[in-house]
């Protein structure tokens, strides 16, 4: 009788995971109260354009196209990303539709050698931004901290381009940089990011991600992440003068004072022309 409820038990299990091949994904316990239920595996955001670019000021949001111009959102990252030029910005991995973090870090599968790993990149340091020629894209120098397993690789700075063609295409990719994640090469990791969400007020860009690996290290993810930079896109406040020395003037002012020639108390009759002194 045993062997029977056994054989049974077996083959329920083996049709339920012929039919269903997430069974290994599921709890005992989930397997045994609901045999027939596929288990809800949460897939990481596909890399995607959007139809329009929210953009936040003045603690209102809305979708660019409505009412700002492809200008407008260039120098507004513009001012934001030279705001926080040599900062150090965080990133995390977050939700597409509320755009708030659900890990302080992204993360992809990839394998390094023969041995699986996760690699992580929980911040960014932005070391240069400039305008690149025509005025519709910006030059940046990126520099993630990537790690995997505990580890962190040496990584050179990302040469990479800020290009926004209109309200709905702003793409940020770079060429690939290198980390040395082996000791028998150099892995090249190449970023794209297309950003949907731009908040000026606290200085968020969020969008579609993805990141390949190739080389010694290989693999690869998507998903949707948040960069936080630690200043907003306003004000712009650049020390284009020195500051007035007060102290230095007026010193100036009394050099002045003790040098000019002392005007005569009384009119000067030179050949029929008065000569009147000048009041101070």
């Amino acid at each position: 009788m045993r062997k029977l409820i056994g054989k049974i038990l077996f083959l329920g299990l083996a049709v339920t995971g012929a039919s269903s091949c997430d069974i290994w994904n599921r709890s005992l316990q989930d397997v045994l109260n609901h045999p027939f239920q596929k288990a809800e595996i949460q897939e990481p955001a596909p890399l995607r354009m959007p139809n329009s670019v929210v953009v936040c000021r003045t603690k209102q949001c809305a979708p660019a196209k409505l009412s700002m111009s492809r200008e407008y959102i260039y120098n507004s990252l513009l001012h934001l990303l030279d705001n926080n030029n040599r900062q150090n910005a965080l990133i995390c991995a977050a939700d597409a539709g509320t755009h708030a973090c659900i890990e302080n870090y992204i993360s992809l599968p990839i394998r390094v050698g023969i041995t699986p790993a996760y690699m992580y990149v929980d911040s960014v340091k932005i070391t240069n931004v400039s305008v690149a020629k025509g005025n519709t894209s910006l030059n940046l120098v990126l520099n993630y901290n990537v790690t995997y397993n505990g580890q962190s690789p040496d990584c050179k700075p990302a040469k990479t381009l800020l290009y926004v063609k209109d309200t709905s295409n702003i793409v940020m990719e770079d060429g690939g940089y290198m980390c040395r994640m082996t000791s028998i090469g150099q892995t090249m990791i190449k970023t794209l990011f297309v950003i949907d969400y731009i908040d000026l007020d606290y200085g968020y860009i969020g969008g579609f991600y993805s990141v390949g690996l190739s080389g010694p290290a290989f693999g690869g993810g998507t998903g949707y992440m948040l960069i936080r930079l630690p200043k907003d896109a306003y004000p712009l406040s650049p020390e284009l003068t020195n500051p007035r020395n007060t102290q230095a003037i007026n010193d100036g002012r009394q050099i002045l004072y003790e040098n000019a020639p002392v005007a005569p108390s009384e009119p000067v009759n030179s050949g029929g022309v008065q000569v009147f002194p000048i009041n101070k």
